[in-house]
């Protein structure tokens, strides 16, 4: 495993300087030991590393602590059942690793052991373990969660999507440790886009393993994606209403207007032309997720929409969604969305005394639960990804792209083994910097891909 990396941010905008300086120093609160594997907690009261989340921030903070970000991921992978189960989480119970498996608890892990497989170099053999995890773990899905065989995979409990409290999901439990659904319930099983995309994501990620590998399954995991994605629309996709939907048992539409659509572009589940509907339908819209501070739980009008300060996927704005956003916006080429979302979480986090809590007022930008949730991982890690996908440098599926905003003059560096990337900006130009070797100025408001010889491959843009 690579264990050399590092990565420096200094800008001319005092704002933009503090909220990095305090998020890395709140970060670094949230390292821990299970045993001897040093991990990234979820934080602000959370102290296990869940599927839902750490995963993705263990990847996301690579560059400043390559073990654990290596350790958030391969402990699923070492405690995986021999079924194929992954853990909802791993928590140290009486100073032992202990994996649980009473909830799914989501599923941010392919596309961040993808970028892990390149950030350590590229090692086949982790890309092997991978492939069969993740083979295994569709598998698992498959024979457990479809009890009724009509092709949709369902969520059995609250924890199954990680949407603590929220109301569409009744009186169902909050956990579920057997692998055939509650009897008795309205609600679950629930048959659930979350759920769907977990397998297409599993299987996305599978052919794009099988194109590195070379081993000819390239063709049969797009095939096997594709056909979860069919059901998906054909099942769950309300074209006239622009979004997804869940449907409770029997079938029953739950016309919850909720997030999870977004989710389902963080895994990439929908097509661009879904994502594109939805995003212009309800993303945007100031009566819906595009609130004084956007991306609300629930569509503010929704008739389940709760702005509750506790614990609740029912409507405030979570420090998570922010997190999968940047994701889910950049799968679809919406990196002129970023710039709006950091501007408003900036101002949440600035002013509420640089309080990074797991929930926001919609309306108010007021944070919820500040007595005690300081250094909120998801939103801590947020701040950072938001900065450095908008001036920073960071990986992507073995390229290296290089924000460059206009605005404040800026530089950026990224040390990874033997390789070091700069950017130095006066806010109009940037300065790229690749082993040594500057390039010819290029103008900001673009996301930039190059080729190892320092071409440009690909450029997005802000705008």
């Amino acid at each position: 495993m690579r264990r050399d990396a590092a990565q420096q941010f200094t800008c001319h905008d005092p704002h933009l300087q503090a909220l990095w300086d305090r998020a890395l120093f709140l970060s670094r609160q949230n390292l821990r030991h299970f045993q001897d594997r040093k991990v990234l907690v979820e934080g602000g009261g959370y102290e296990k590393i869940w599927l839902e989340t750490q995963p993705m921030g263990g990847e996301m903070y690579f560059p400043h602590d390559p073990e654990a970000a290596y350790n958030n991921i391969s402990l699923f992978m070492e405690h995986q059942r021999p079924d194929g189960r992954l853990p909802g989480s791993i928590a140290l119970v009486d100073g032992k690793i202990t994996p649980q498996f009473n909830k799914l608890q989501g599923f941010c892990f392919p596309l961040h052991a993808m970028n892990l497989y390149f950030l350590m170099g590229e090692d086949a053999s982790f890309l092997r373990r991978l492939e069969d995890c993740l083979i295994r773990f569709d598998q698992w899905l498959w024979h457990t969660r479809d009890s009724d065989r009509d092709g949709i995979l369902e969520s059995y409990c609250v924890y199954d999507t990680g949407e603590d409290n929220a109301l569409r999901y009744g009186d169902a439990p909050c956990w579920w440790e057997e692998d055939i659904p509650p009897e008795g319930n309205s609600f679950v099983p629930m048959a659930s886009m979350d759920l769907m995309s977990f397998s297409f994501s599993c299987r996305n990620t599978l052919a794009r393993i099988a194109r590195i590998l070379k081993n000819g399954k390239e063709a049969h995991w797009k095939q096997q994606a594709r056909a979860v994605q069919n059901t998906l629309i054909a099942k769950m996709w309300d074209g006239k209403k622009a979004a997804c939907f869940d449907l409770y048992p029997g079938g029953r539409k739950q016309n919850v207007l909720c997030h999870n659509n977004l989710r389902c572009m963080y895994w990439e589940s929908f097509t661009p032309q879904m994502a594109a509907a939805f995003t212009e339908e309800h993303l945007k819209n100031p009566r819906e997720f595009w609130t004084p501070l956007p991306l609300p739980s629930v569509a503010a009008n929704d008739p389940l929409f709760r702005n509750v300060k506790e614990n609740n996927w029912s409507g405030q704005c979570e420090g998570l969604t922010y997190q999968r956003a940047i994701f889910a916006l950049e799968n679809y080429g919406m990196e002129q969305l970023l710039p709006p979302l950091a501007e408003k979480l900036f101002a949440a986090v600035e002013q509420n005394g640089f309080a990074f809590t797991q929930q926001y007022d919609p309306f108010t930008l007021e944070a919820s639960l500040k007595e005690t949730q300081a250094a909120y991982g998801p939103t801590l890690l947020s701040v950072l990804g938001y900065i450095t996908h908008l001036y920073g440098i960071y990986p992507h599926r073995g390229d290296m792209r290089f924000a460059a905003m206009k605005g404040p003059a800026y530089a950026f560096s990224y040390r990874l083994g033997e390789k070091h990337y700069q950017t130095e900006s006066d806010g109009q130009f940037v300065r790229i910097t690749l082993d040594g070797s500057t390039l010819t100025p290029l103008p900001c408001g673009f996301v930039y891909t190059l080729d190892p010889h320092g071409n440009v491959k690909s450029k997005r843009s802000f705008t």
